[in-house]
């Protein structure tokens, strides 16, 4: 059995993690996360100033956690080359674990519009901290190869989602490792 977490600022973001996550910002409404989280109304608004504060939140946890998980696979690598295969492998990993759901940020950035900076802002430092691990893994290659790869890494991600098979992920695995 699970244990249900008393502090109601973590209930709020684990429920709306999984929600958000699962069936997009904009298909869930407040109401949904209150009642699964267990939360009353004022308590959310003790917490986050609005869902988006709440899902800016949600985006902060989720660059922490994919990160931290990207390492821990990359680490498992001594050489440049097994590091970025390790990365692919980490792909495949999160596309069994989260049953090919995809990229939590792009998910997101498809309901954003041009009002939606903030939220914008932190997709994009997202993607730019993973274009650093990356590039910094193949800090000896040009910067041609470096940004070959991360743009493999990212279709692989959009579509290995899109036909939820692991094709992608080994192509594009395949061709970087080929590149370097």
């Amino acid at each position: 059995m699970k244990k249900k977490i008393s502090d109601p600022k973590q209930r709020l973001l684990d429920t709306a993690t999984q929600l958000f996550y699962q069936q997009g910002y904009h298909a869930t409404g407040i109401n949904q996360v209150l009642a699964e989280a267990g939360v009353a109304r004022a308590s959310l608004y003790m917490h986050y100033e609005s869902k988006e504060s709440l899902l800016l939140a949600f985006l902060h946890q989720r660059h922490i956690d994919w990160m931290a998980g990207l390492k821990a696979f990359t680490d498992k690598g001594s050489k440049p080359k097994e590091k970025i295969q390790a990365a692919f492998d980490f792909l495949a990993s999160n596309n069994e674990k989260e049953h090919f759901r995809g990229c939590a940020f792009l998910n997101v950035l498809s309901e954003t519009t041009d009002k939606d900076t903030a939220v914008l802002t932190v997709i994009q430092d997202h993607k730019k901290d993973l274009r650093a691990f990356l590039g910094d893994i193949l800090h000896k290659e040009k910067q041609a190869v470096r940004d070959h790869v991360y743009l493999l890494f990212e279709s692989a991600i959009v579509e290995s989602q899109l036909y939820r098979h692991q094709w992608p992920v080994q192509e594009a695995k395949a061709m970087a490792v080929a590149l370097l």
